[in-house]
């Protein structure tokens, strides 16, 4: 039996039980699948996926708990008091641009 090290990480416990259900299908342990993520950094030398921010989409107000909303209205009110308006037209300008609305 070969040699083997623990790891301890902490996991949100909705993505392990999304990651458990999908690594199950796939017929994988976490144990397995954790294994294969290190191999892949070491002979990729570095993350073996692209890291990048995801592109910015509008929020939607649904998607807001309390403190988020607040937290975006108090945004708009210190833009208004800064000045930094926009017309509707240079808003819908933007929305179709970075959008596609």
């Amino acid at each position: 039996m070969s040699r083997t090290s623990t790891v301890f990480t902490r996991i949100e416990p909705e993505v392990k039980e999304q990651a458990e259900l999908i690594l199950a299908k796939l017929g994988i342990s976490m144990s397995s699948a954790m294994n294969m993520f290190l191999r892949q950094i070491v002979l990729q030398k570095g993350i073996p996926f692209e890291l990048k921010l995801p592109a910015g989409e509008p929020i939607a107000y649904g998607s807001l708990t309390q403190e988020q909303f607040d937290k975006e209205i108090k945004k708009g009110i210190d833009d208004l008091n800064q000045g930094r308006v926009f017309s509707a037209e240079e808003v819908e300008a933007e929305m179709k641009r970075d959008y596609g609305i």
